[in-house]
């Protein structure tokens, strides 16, 4: 006998249907499996068969031949274990094909038969509501991810037996299992708990440079010596920035299900993700890869900040390996098996010591030779340091400024301020794909980033003066139009210029000393 059960893979943060085709008949007994399959799923036929005896099925010995359609793409993962199963057990007559239709099955089997949580679960649950199917059959653990997509029903199991028991009560009585309306999601960011910039004593310059950094979702670098409040800093920003739509938690939501860590955004759904790789992660974890591609650390900080601290004791490529991200907001892996695109588009911050001691420009604690710091300071590319729109250079404070106890501005503050800027830029690019000022492409400077004329020859003096590249140009341009909007100013005025330049003084200053 023949049958058929749907399934889906998942590619990137995408997921595509397959077909689970399984042929029983008489001859000699064997398991046979076809359709470009990993070593995972080359497996599933011994977790399937010890399961299926475990649960107490016994099936005739016969001549099983199953096939995962399409052929021609690479089925990886171990979510083909249950709608295996169900296609043998159809094939076999022990459930009967109707129980099946309408229904995607994803999950992996133990030996005895217990059903395990899957990663990838919410991709695959998109994929099965836009090729017009309304339920979902998931193990247990997955349920809040299943149970994430409007519209589709979602029927958790523990075991083989339950599936089995369950799906045909779903088609003699499918009234009393409900099509989920998305999970109610907890909106508390609890990152707000633990870093706040009330706890930041002085340090105006670099309080602002956040807030202008956050307002406008620009990359930032901060230099300075160390304890001077540069990782704290980095940790505010965080809190300053508002919540996720849904549309954006859903999209981050896939990249953590992919990934296996869907539980690390079931507490803080709609907040910010904000990630912190050590500097020995390599390029595979920082963009993602393996045999299989995941998404990498670029990933995980989709619509977040990812913090890049001792940004000089990276490795060389690993840092390069950001360019194209951050201009392009995505990250395309090439394998033999495809392309798998994963989102990036990322706030990125980072902090970085001045010289090899930490200490310079006091050279009463810093002892570095001048070709020293250079040969310091350049381990950053000028093309990567072109994509931070913002350097600020963080002095340390004396005692008396630290152990003041004169009141700070806290985050809320400063998140109202940065989500009525981003709310005027919403408004601006009301109809483009456009969200922020750092997105604004060249060839609509002269629309959205109208300047008077002092503003106009301010920067174009400075053009030469700063030895700027035609990508810095246009940063500033860009970061001047978020000072502008902090201020509610239509018109990037002279005095937007100045600040905006004075967050591209530090990288010139390598270049000098190199």
């Amino acid at each position: 006998m023949y049958s058929i059960v749907s399934t889906a893979i998942v590619c990137g943060i995408q997921s595509i249907l397959v077909q689970v085709e399984a042929d029983v008949c008489d001859g000699m007994p064997s398991f046979e499996m076809v359709g470009v399959l990993s070593s995972e799923v080359k497996e599933a036929k011994e977790r399937v068969k010890a399961a299926l005896r475990n649960s107490g099925i016994k099936l005739a010995p016969k001549k099983i031949t199953v096939s995962l359609y399409p052929a021609d793409i690479r089925k990886t993962g171990t979510g083909f274990d249950l709608p295996i199963a169900l296609a043998v057990l159809s094939a076999y007559g022990r459930v009967p094909k109707k129980f099946l239709e309408g229904i995607l099955f994803a999950g992996e089997l133990s030996l005895n038969g217990e059903l395990r949580p899957t990663a990838g679960i919410l991709p695959m649950a998109f994929a099965a509501r836009e090729a017009g199917k309304r339920t979902i059959c998931v193990p247990k653990g997955n349920i809040r991810e299943a149970g994430a997509v409007k519209g589709l029903t979602a029927l958790p199991a523990q075991d083989l037996n339950q599936v089995v028991g369950m799906v045909e009560e779903f088609y003699r009585a499918p009234g009393k299992f409900q099509p989920g309306d998305g999970t109610k999601w907890e909106r508390q960011q609890e990152s707000q708990k633990e870093w706040d910039f009330a706890d930041i004593h002085g340090q105006k310059v670099l309080k602002r440079a956040c807030e202008v950094a956050a307002a406008g979702r620009h990359n930032m670098l901060m230099v300075g010596a160390p304890g001077a409040g540069k990782t704290m800093a980095a940790k505010a920003t965080s809190t300053v920035l508002p919540s996720l739509t849904e549309e954006e938690a859903l999209e981050l939501a896939k990249i953590y299900s992919v990934s296996g860590r869907f539980g690390q955004r079931e507490k803080g759904f709609l907040a910010r993700p904000f990630r912190s790789p050590h500097h020995t992660v390599t390029v595979a974890g920082l963009a993602g890869g393996g045999a299989v591609p995941k998404p990498g650390e670029l990933s995980l900080a989709h619509k977040g900040v990812l913090f890049l601290d001792e940004l000089t004791e990276f490795k060389r490529p690993v840092l390069e390996v950001l360019r194209q991200p951050l201009e392009e907001r995505l990250i395309r892996i090439v394998r033999g098996s495809g392309v798998y695109v994963f989102p990036a588009d990322v706030m990125l911050i980072g902090a970085m010591n001045p010289c090899g001691c930490g200490y310079y420009p006091d050279r009463n604690r810093c002892a570095c030779s001048t070709a020293a710091i250079g040969r310091h300071l350049n381990k950053l590319s000028r093309p990567l340091l072109d994509r931070i729109d913002l350097t600020v250079e963080v002095k340390r404070l004396p005692l008396s400024e630290i152990l003041s106890k004169g009141a700070q501005e806290t985050s809320a503050v400063i998140r109202r301020r940065v989500q009525e800027a981003q709310d005027l830029q919403r408004k601006r690019f009301a109809g483009s794909a456009l969200f922020y000022n750092s997105q604004i492409p060249v060839s609509d400077m002269e629309r959205f980033c109208p300047m008077e004329q002092g503003a106009k020859k301010l920067l174009q003096d400075s053009f030469e003066r700063l030895e700027m590249s035609a990508r810095g140009y246009h940063r500033t341009l860009r970061v001047a139009r978020t000072i502008a909007d902090l201020a509610h100013s239509g018109k990037i005025c002279k005095i937007h210029i100045m600040e905006s330049l004075m967050y591209r003084c530090i990288d010139k200053k390598a270049w000098e000393m190199g």
